[in-house]
């Protein structure tokens, strides 16, 4: 009688030692993958830093300002700033307005602007003036390198003015900038030396310095 069975092969038996020594390579891969993945990383994160920290390209277009009719007293004082800013702050290199050269200037993109002649901030007279406009009783005022600055945020962008001068200027930081006052702060030595400051009776209270 014919046996159509195919006879079954035997399980092979596993060598230990190549056993162990597959474990082991597996073991040694694995890390080595993870470390190489790891340097790879560190490697190309500080070109992406660099490239953050990169300043914006200046478009060669003139920054829109408002000219303000000055009298002859502003238009000097304001003159002399003008003519007195730094060329650049920090990073940012001053540009070109589209108007009022003598009252107005620009820095960076998005620009940050200073405008020199601008209507004077009003005190509230109470805490519950409700006066358009006017700066609440309350309101910390910044005293920056002898200059009292009022800071006031807004939804695109802060406006910071001076309190404390005869001739009122005042510098727009956008809201993409930290710490706006300290950009107005980068002016404050010109103002100082330029514009006049008010008499002592005419300060607002939060630009007494006991």
């Amino acid at each position: 009688m014919v046996n159509l069975d195919t006879p079954k092969d035997a399980p092979k038996k596993k060598d230990p030692a190549t056993r162990a020594a597959a474990l082991w390579a597996t073991a040694i891969a694995v890390p080595v993958a993870l470390l190489v993945g790891v340097f790879a990383f560190i490697a190309i994160q500080p070109e992406k830093a660099e490239e953050a920290d990169k300043p914006q390209a200046i478009p060669s277009t003139a920054v829109q300002v408002q000219n303000r009719d000055l009298d002859e007293k502003a238009a000097q004082a304001c003159l002399a700033v003008t003519s007195q800013l730094p060329s650049e702050i920090r990073d940012l290199p001053a540009r070109q307005v589209t108007g009022g050269h003598e009252q107005n200037a620009a820095y960076g993109e998005p620009p940050i602007t200073v405008s020199c002649g601008v209507p004077a901030p009003i005190m509230c007279e109470t805490l519950d003036d409700a006066t358009p406009g006017c700066v609440p009783m309350d309101t910390e005022l910044l005293i920056m390198n002898r200059v009292c600055w009022y800071a006031k945020p807004g939804a695109d962008a802060a406006t910071i003015t001076t309190m404390d001068r005869e001739v009122p200027v005042q510098v727009t930081v956008p809201n993409t900038y930290e710490n706006p006052a300290q950009w107005a702060n980068e002016f404050s030595d010109t103002i100082v030396k330029t514009v006049k400051s008010k008499p002592s009776a005419e300060l607002p209270s939060g630009c007494v310095i006991s």
